[in-house]
């Protein structure tokens, strides 16, 4: 790490004061100047209004891992049996809120579910799957796409323990996968056929061997550099698009789990973190936040009204 700029991550204390047990998928909705993530554990979706401080939270029928928003501002979300469309107004104070099935692959193994996923540039969504109990080591998760003319497909990647990672450079055209078990802690990089929706000529981007814990969500900055959660090591590595370190993010919670621009200017990094069984401190499952100096890019929509699909 010498030679690498380094900040500090502060609490967000308007998140509140209960940690989450697997903080995931921090999303930026820039229309309702609000930050959405998740519990996943606790089947828990979670809304903080910056400006006000005010928390909403609403709790769904299964895990709940990903998410993405269409242009009505419902959800697309990748849950355990999978991929499902949520109404939030349903339930506008939180609560109890009911989630339809629209989409769900074969699963090669029981205990399996959604894990990491957002869209691509065009509004593909994206997510891939996993077995839960992790310590099995199954490389039978996939990364599958969905659309709302072709529906779900086929696995495009195959052969993931924990699959991870996944994000977009500015232009679309390079898509980033990771896959977070410890026998692996391997960042991948595509091209991506933005036409197709198709990635191609995977090869090795960053190999945290080399560096720090193990690559879990991501995010990508307007500036096209990479900045993955460093699970167990309490810190969020940026990566140039060359591939070289160049900055970090410590936080005092070991296990950083997703990070995602935000901010009206889109230049807080928020991160969730995951609140480990034994030896868990204060700081553990909760949210956390950097301005890391650079900028990061809106998060994209589903490109397609979830209304109507799966009836």
């Amino acid at each position: 790490m010498n030679g690498v700029g380094s900040m500090r991550a502060e609490r967000v204390a308007a998140a509140g004061d209960a940690p989450a047990e697997v903080g995931e998928c921090p999303v930026w909705r820039a229309a309702e100047g609000a930050l959405y993530w998740v519990d996943i554990v606790a089947n828990r979706l979670n809304r903080l209004h910056l400006d006000s401080g005010r928390r909403t939270a609403w709790r769904l029928p299964e895990r709940i891992a990903c998410f993405a928003f269409d242009r009505d501002g419902a959800l697309l979300a990748g849950m355990e049996s999978g991929l499902f469309a949520v109404d939030l107004r349903a339930a506008p104070h939180g609560g109890e809120v009911a989630a339809r099935r629209i989409a769900a692959p074969a699963f090669p193994l029981a205990d399996m579910r959604f894990n990491d996923g957002r869209c691509d540039r065009q509004g593909r969504f994206w997510a891939g799957t996993m077995v839960q109990d992790t310590a099995a080591a199954q490389a039978v998760g996939s990364l599958f796409r969905y659309d709302a003319k072709g529906g779900l497909s086929l696995p495009v990647v195959d052969g993931l323990i924990v699959q991870n990672g996944l994000s977009w450079s500015p232009d679309g055209r390079t898509m980033y996968l990771s896959d977070s078990h410890a026998s692996r802690r391997l960042v991948w990089v595509y091209d991506y056929d933005v036409d197709a929706g198709w990635p191609r000529n995977r090869r090795l981007f960053a190999d945290l061997h080399a560096h720090v814990g193990r690559p879990d969500g991501a995010a990508v900055d307007a500036d096209g550099g990479y900045w993955i959660c460093a699970n167990d090591a309490g810190r969020v590595l940026r990566f140039a698009p060359d591939g070289r370190l160049d900055r970090q993010i410590e936080l005092p919670a070991a296990k950083p789990a997703m990070c995602a621009f935000g901010g009206r200017d889109l230049d807080t990094l928020f991160i969730t973190t995951i609140r480990p069984a034994a030896n868990a401190t204060e700081h553990d499952g909760h949210l956390f936040a950097a301005r890391p100096g650079v900028c990061g890019l809106p998060e994209p929509e589903f490109a397609g009204a979830l209304d109507g699909l799966g009836r």
